[in-house]
């Protein structure tokens, strides 16, 4: 049987821990997102954020069920830091731009965790905030409501399969993403036309085009797929 999850309120009442610090469950949140950045998902375990915190592994669990239960208040805290800041200008276009390009950096900049979350549905504060913020985008705009599910699920979707494509690659061991980086230089602009004449004619622009993340260009392309069907709904 879990056990329970003591209010926020009670456990700041409880003492700190040795080195004076009162847990919170921020506190551990960013204190495993540093681990994960420093060790990857494997070097995060219960015994090592505790001690990380200077606290009794046991006490995490006054805060957070389990591990699974802390990977979904990391992933909501990822979508946090992507709401920071973000102001709806009004432009549906823009306003979703700006979103997804805040969502996918705010993955990039902890690649670890991202590889733990992009696939895990929180149902927590951030996670909820930005679900209705971007439906609400795309009700405001005036898409019908089968169309605003139907753009929400592509735009969220693509975001965070995106995020964790790249992020894959920012936490490979720096040998090996400099050499699927050098591929392109190497054995793709070696290749003769003779036997593959669509690469070849393509590979100084494959050199540099693959080096960055192919997101900004999906989601453009997604926006002018969904302003097609905003138009052809208003003359509908």
């Amino acid at each position: 049987m879990p056990k329970p999850v003591v209010p926020e309120d009670k456990r700041r009442r409880r003492r700190p821990t040795k080195n004076g610090t009162v847990l919170s469950e921020e506190l551990i949140v960013d204190t495993a997102l540093r681990m994960l950045r420093e060790h990857g998902s494997a070097g995060l375990t219960a015994r090592r954020l505790g001690l990380a915190l200077d606290a009794d592994p046991s006490t995490l669990y006054r805060y957070f069920r389990g591990m699974d239960e802390l990977t979904l208040a990391i992933g909501d805290a990822l979508i946090g830091q992507a709401l920071q800041g973000w102001r709806r200008t009004g432009e549906w276009r823009a306003d979703l731009r700006s979103f997804g390009l805040r969502i996918h950096a705010a993955y990039l900049a902890h690649p670890q965790a991202a590889l733990l979350t992009t696939n895990r549905v929180t149902g927590r504060a951030h996670e909820l905030a930005a679900d209705e913020a971007v439906l609400d985008v795309l009700r405001t705009a005036g898409f019908p409501l089968p169309e605003t599910v139907r753009i929400y699920h592509a735009f969220i979707d693509q975001t965070l399969a995106f995020a964790a494509l790249d992020a894959a690659s920012l936490a490979l061991p720096s040998d090996s993403l400099h050499a699927d980086e050098g591929m392109w230089r190497s054995t793709y602009a070696r290749l003769p036309a003779a036997t593959h004449p669509r690469i070849a004619e393509a590979a100084p622009l494959l050199a540099t085009r693959m080096l960055t993340s192919a997101y900004p260009t999906a989601l453009e392309m997604l926006l002018d797929s969904a302003a097609a069907r905003l138009e052809a709904a208003g003359r509908d």
